[in-house]
């Protein structure tokens, strides 16, 4: 019998009631109803400077960064959630994913199947950096599913427990998730 893919999943926002992160544990709950064995990590235990190609000369790569490096290789897929700030990825997003990339031997994204969704209280629902987002880790050689899911009003979207109130995003964020976990457990199989 295979085994479940793995699913790295985090957010790009580091706020402790960030939106994007209650929506990440929306879907990532959903994920794991679908059969994947999801991880949650907390970019706030892995802080990282800012990329500078110079610091990485004289000092190599940042610990943190090694440990990020590890988880992606140790999963089969990505669960990304990409907040949105002045229409663009988040700072902390995108110099993750920079430092990522510095891995000596091989891209570490190579490969992979990713999911990205976004939260925003605006009437857009973070589509902008989620469409920078699906870019980027498609440019990186992932395999980026075509699930979907913004959450625009996200500000009103969730009860005190955390969880969507309404029963499209919720529709969604299955959707996301069943799809994600389908095509990494494809792939794996394959």
């Amino acid at each position: 019998m295979p085994t479940a893919p793995r699913i790295l999943a985090f957010a790009g926002s580091a706020r402790r009631e960030s939106l994007n992160r209650k929506l990440l544990a929306e879907v990532v709950a959903a994920a794991r109803a679908a059969g994947g064995e999801t991880t949650l990590v907390d970019l706030n235990d892995y802080v990282l400077p800012l990329y500078h190609g110079d610091l990485e000369d004289a000092s190599g790569l940042p610990e943190n960064a090694v440990r990020l490096i590890s988880l992606l290789r140790g999963h089969d897929a990505l669960l990304i959630a990409s907040p949105e700030y002045n229409s663009q990825l988040t700072p902390l997003l995108k110099n993750t994913i920079d430092w990522c990339t510095r891995a000596d031997d091989d891209n570490p994204f190579a490969g992979k199947v990713a999911a990205v969704v976004s939260a925003s209280p605006g009437a857009f629902g973070g589509i902008r950096s989620m469409t920078a987002a699906r870019a980027l880790l498609t440019h990186l050689g992932c395999h980026v599913i075509p699930a979907q899911c913004i959450l625009p009003a996200a500000h009103k979207a969730f009860g005190p427990d955390g969880k969507l109130l309404e029963e499209r995003p919720r529709q969604a964020v299955a959707a996301v998730a069943a799809e994600l976990v389908r095509v990494a457990a494809a792939l794996r199989a394959g």
